[in-house]
């Protein structure tokens, strides 16, 4: 399921989002602090090209899905996961795939998009192959640099009407 964020959320989102794993996935690697958590969280909620929202496994808060260039039918999304709490649970995998799964309904459903797209660091195997099992098509490769360095970048296409 996915619900909106609340304000008590938002220290546990960057506890999730600062995992060392999760920054080595994502596009920038630094960790976040408060103050620039803050002041990201101010300009998303007013940005009505975005959202965000909170993905609860079993119940618990176990994940945020980002969506953002909404408008015009499409739009790009992006996920990161509590590795920790969910490992401990032993339910990493079953959230993973509960996550995307709920993401892809939610980005055709509520959103009413009919194009989702995503971008995934090339090294990532796993995010790879699980956007491929949900019906993504990787359309194009790009380089960008992540904290200076230049990386390769995978970007991801699903369509309403092919979706697995």
């Amino acid at each position: 399921m996915l619900r909106g964020v609340q304000d008590d959320d938002l220290p546990v989102m960057r506890r999730w989002r600062n995992h060392p794993r999760v920054r080595a996935a994502s596009f920038t690697g630094h960790e976040i602090a408060e103050d620039e958590h803050t002041r990201w969280w101010t300009t998303v909620r007013a940005d009505t090209a975005k959202r965000v929202l909170i993905y609860d496994h079993d119940g618990v808060g176990a994940g945020v899905v980002t969506y953002s260039g909404l408008g015009g039918g499409s739009g790009y999304w992006g996920f990161y996961l509590d590795l920790d709490g969910l490992e401990r649970s032993g339910a990493l995998l079953r959230a993973w795939v509960g996550l995307e799964r709920v993401a892809i309904d939610h980005a055709f459903g509520p959103l009413g998009l009919t194009t989702l797209r995503g971008e995934v660091l090339a090294d990532n195997e796993p995010v790879r192959r699980l956007h491929k099992r949900f019906g993504f098509a990787e359309i194009g490769l790009y380089r960008r640099p992540v904290d200076g360095v230049p990386r390769a970048v995978v970007v991801t296409e699903l369509n309403k009407e092919e979706r697995a």
